[in-house]
């Protein structure tokens, strides 16, 4: 058992890749290509379920850690690591993949060895993202992940999928140029590319010239993470990857992509810069508001089904920066879940857009109405997932947006005020949506003879409803690993900032969240 705690994580990130590396072998026979990567995805996921099984909960810290070294001029360590944040986006990351085969068994019909084979690539560098501590394998990761996405999008999208792969590749390598400046400032100051060696020698002043350039490594390091997230007006080149991309590519990059934006500001922004953190906090909050509500806004204007859905992640992940820079318990627990609860929904979402665009070939809402119809089982899907990005009660979407509003109202009454429109929004464009795809008669006579969900496309989507669903009922399976390592990362702040939390007008509880989860929980939802 020892073994497998050492080494669980260098399993879990170079399984997809070796399945990649054999698959390059494989005979070109489409089905063969299929179960093959569908195997690998699966041992992945079971592989993964590891993690939950064996962290110790209630403990705060980093776990199943690895570190070794790995180069040593410059001094590069193989350092591995999660916690309660981490690995439930790794677990995010290894759920969705087998899905993404799943619904591309017959949308990819081209180039299909290389399709999966970019996939494998992709879970690889994205989980290796979550759970590297060594800033050097974390910019690694980071990178690695943007030529199997860009590729995927050129080579198996449509419409403009050249420029929306171009685009979506120079918005992020550019950025992250920032964040490369920054990583090697620190490494030039300390010696080291380790995470929790260089936050230990800032929180203990060993630095030289931290105190002059602190804001612009936080800004280097934030800039990469914004437009991944993406935060407005960093956003631009979100819609096109997303209408462009294959269905597998926008449930990815939804589900797991922008991800990687939010938990980089939580662990290396508010890890390594907090004292910047708070003070740059009121503008970075009034872009995310300004994000929430624009977002929505745009949504609800949008002819093209897909290109909707796409600016609603714009929306709910202003919600996620809220609830990181609101410095409190609730609303960084908030934000961690609501990335899970994005990853579940909208990942949905562009699932069945994509099921119905295999049979139509298109995304404009005008050529649909009446679907419910002749698609009764996909209308009904359609439903249930969309009431969980709406956030109804008793779904995942309303526990993450519960907890980002409470804690925003715990730093500022006006932040809460501001934010719940967002979830008013959302209602609206969601809804009216679903009003003209499918209610009424049909309205397009070549919408008669659509055929309903098939066993795979059903197989593929129960995994995600059931997610929807237990994430709602049972918050705390959740929490009860996320608390920890939020907290974990509050105590870095002054306990003058931890005091105006607890006790700022309009709080709804205490900030000590974590040291009884369920209980201020039920508080809050039982005020």
């Amino acid at each position: 058992m020892n073994f497998i705690n050492n080494n669980i994580l260098t399993i879990v990130i170079f399984l997809p890749l070796a399945g990649a590396i054999l698959l390059v072998f494989f005979p070109r026979r489409h089905r063969d290509i299929r179960y093959f990567a569908l195997a690998v995805s699966l041992i992945t996921l079971l592989a993964s379920l590891h993690l939950p099984w064996y962290l110790v909960r209630g403990q705060s810290g980093f776990q199943f850690e690895r570190n070794i070294p790995w180069i040593a001029h410059p001094n590069i360590h193989y350092h591995l690591g999660i916690d309660g944040i981490s690995m439930w986006l790794v677990i995010l990351t290894t759920f969705l993949m087998p899905l993404c085969v799943l619904i591309s068994w017959n949308s990819i019909g081209d180039r299909v060895k290389e399709f999966f084979i970019l996939m494998l690539v992709l879970e690889s560098a994205m989980i290796g993202v979550f759970v590297a501590l060594d800033l050097f394998l974390f910019y690694f990761f980071w990178e690695a992940t943007l030529i199997p996405m860009a590729l995927i999008i050129g080579m198996y999208g449509h419409g403009r999928k050249i420029y929306a792969s171009v685009k979506f590749f120079l918005y992020t390598m550019i950025a992250s140029v920032f964040m490369l400046a920054a990583i090697l400032w620190l490494y030039a100051r300390t010696g080291s590319f380790d995470f929790v060696t260089i936050q230990s020698m800032i929180q203990g002043g060993q630095v030289p010239g931290f105190g002059n350039a602190a804001l612009w490594l936080f800004l280097g390091f934030f800039v990469a993470f914004a437009v991944k997230v993406p935060l407005f007006p960093l956003h631009t080149w979100l819609p096109d990857a997303h209408v462009e991309a294959p269905t597998a590519g926008s449930v990815l990059l939804a589900g797991v992509l922008l991800k990687m934006g939010t938990y980089g500001l939580l662990r290396f922004n508010l890890g390594l810069f907090p004292d910047q953190a708070r003070r740059n906090a009121p503008w970075i909050i009034a872009l995310a508001i300004i994000g929430i509500i624009y977002g929505a806004l745009v949504a609800m204007v949008q002819p093209n089904i897909k290109r909707l859905v796409a600016y609603t992640s714009v929306s709910h992940l202003g919600f996620v920066v809220l609830g990181i820079f609101s410095f409190t318990q609730l609303g960084m627990d908030g934000a961690v879940y609501q990335m899970l609860s994005h990853g579940i929904s909208t990942g949905a979402l562009f699932m069945l857009l994509g099921m119905v665009y295999d049979r139509r070939h298109t995304y404009d809402i005008n050529e649909y109405g009446g679907l419910a119809t002749p698609m009764p089982v996909y209308a009904t899907f359609f439903a249930f997932i969309m009431l969980s990005s709406v956030g109804l009660p008793l779904l995942n979407g309303f526990i993450g947006e519960f907890l980002v509003l409470s804690g925003a109202f715990q730093a500022r009454q006006l932040y809460g005020i501001l934010a719940a429109t967002g979830v008013i929004w959302s209602a609206c464009y969601l809804l009216w949506m679903y009003q003209r795809v499918f209610y009424g008669a049909v309205s397009n006579p070549a919408n008669n003879s659509l055929r309903d969900l098939d066993a795979r496309e059903r197989v593929s989507l129960w995994p995600l409803a059931i997610a929807a669903l237990v994430m709602g009922v049972a918050p705390m399976l959740w929490l009860h690993s996320i608390d920890p390592a939020v907290a974990a990362t509050l105590r870095q702040f002054s306990s003058a900032v931890q005091a105006h939390a607890a006790h700022a007008p309009g709080s709804l509880v205490r900030a000590d969240f974590t040291r009884n989860g369920m209980q201020a929980l039920l508080q809050v939802i039982g005020r």
